[in-house]
């Protein structure tokens, strides 16, 4: 009886709530965002312990978070996004402010179309869909293996299916491209998601692999990548999102690709850490260094496999090790899925695999050419808890009176 009391007082509060929706600026810090709300930081990041006060600094620029305020105009609870499976909640209760990390309640939407090239696979992209991010994601995968401005010509056919995450009704976080076809002078060409999550082209050839397998020669895999997982005794959710390398403090840290140094610095919870941009949207980041190479700084150029530090325990660290994260488009991604040393080509009952999948695929796009429609499947929906205190669940969205 107590527990469904609780469970109605806090819905009842939910509903007197009013949100907004707004976007991280960027160079914004959790703390400067505490500061900037008048939020204490001691129960809100002080009193965290390790692995919370890290993933403080996984908030990403230009991700929209949502912020209610009671009918006294104080604010009652802030959803941050971390990831597209994880997000910050900040609330108020009694006059006291709690910090925790919840999933983040979502659908999944299986989306296709086909279309005839008029302009340019990314503006003619932009146009059926209006997102920039599903074009760049087109555009991207052929990159490599394509000449569009060579072969392409108007009227030329054009074909995605790919899954994008919807929030409180709206597209968010990175479309997944799960298959595509573009046909170039009678020609098509294909690329498929595979079940290992590498993209592979019609021949089941590889087409992603320009990063170091392991930037720390030698070292070992300490603690591996997660978005989300709920520990059975802490009661907390927690991420990890990156690939942790324990190696002897001093051992040489080299550039996972060529690119560019967008941040090298210290902060709170990486210590000293570097950031470098490459291509096709990716971004590597290397923290917990003991220093940095002679020569490095914020806008250097650096080639795959250049020394660029040293393994040290700066930051929140309990020894030493690097922290290697990657990210594609500003979403983190796992580094053991993604890079490796070169390309590969399926064979045996991995290829055969593959080839089931491809023609599952093909037979839709031959489909949805053929009818030249757009078409979007059922949503696949995961209910998880809102907000979630050790005892109360609450499978509710942020504004449930709207």
């Amino acid at each position: 009886m107590i527990r469904f009391l609780l469970l109605f007082l806090f819905t009842t509060y939910l509903f007197a709530s009013q949100v907004e929706s707004f976007r991280w600026s960027e160079g914004k810090t959790y703390l400067m965002f505490l500061e900037e709300k008048n939020l204490p930081l001691k129960p809100l990041y002080y009193n965290l312990d390790k692995d919370e006060q890290q993933l403080t600094e996984e908030i990403i620029s230009g991700v929209t978070y949502e912020m209610s305020k009671d009918k006294n105009g104080e604010i009652s609870q802030i959803f941050i996004p971390l990831n597209d499976e994880l997000q910050i909640h900040i609330y108020k209760r009694n006059q006291e402010y709690f910090f925790e990390t919840i999933p983040i309640i979502s659908d999944t939407r299986t989306e296709a179309f086909t279309l005839k090239i008029e302009h340019s696979p990314y503006l003619d992209i932009v146009k059926e869909t209006g997102s920039a991010k599903l074009a760049q994601i087109f555009v991207t995968s052929f990159k490599h293996s394509l000449n569009f401005k060579r072969d392409l010509r108007k009227g030329d056919t054009l074909a995605m299916i790919y899954e994008q995450k919807y929030r409180l009704g709206k597209p968010f976080s990175m479309p997944t491209l799960k298959a595509a076809m573009i046909e170039m002078r009678g020609k098509k060409h294909y690329i498929y998601l595979n079940e290992d999550g590498r993209y592979y082209n019609e021949d089941a050839k590889e087409i992603e692999g320009f990063l170091l397998a392991n930037p720390v020669r030698g070292a070992r895999i300490s603690s591996r990548f997660t978005k989300r997982r709920f520990h059975p005794i802490l009661k907390k959710y927690r991420a990890h999102l990156g690939v942790d390398y324990a190696a002897s403090r001093g051992t040489p840290i080299a550039a996972a690709g060529d690119g560019r140094v967008v941040f090298m610095g210290t902060t709170r919870g990486y210590g000293k850490v570097i950031k470098i941009r490459h291509s096709d949207g990716y971004l590597t980041l290397y923290a917990h260094q003991k220093s940095f190479r002679k020569g490095i700084r914020n806008g250097s150029f650096v080639k795959k496999g250049q020394i660029i530090g040293y393994v040290g325990s700066t930051g929140l660290s309990t020894g030493p090790h690097l922290h290697f994260g990657l990210y594609k488009n500003g979403r983190a991604i796992d580094p053991l899925r993604v890079v490796q040393v070169a390309t590969k080509k399926l064979k045996g009952a991995q290829k055969s695999a593959f080839l089931k999948l491809k023609s599952e695929y093909d037979s839709s796009i031959s489909m949805h050419i053929a009818n030249e429609t757009r078409y979007a499947k059922a949503s696949t929906t995961e209910t998880v808890c809102y907000f979630y205190n050790g005892e109360n669940c609450v499978q509710d969205k942020l504004n449930p009176a709207s």
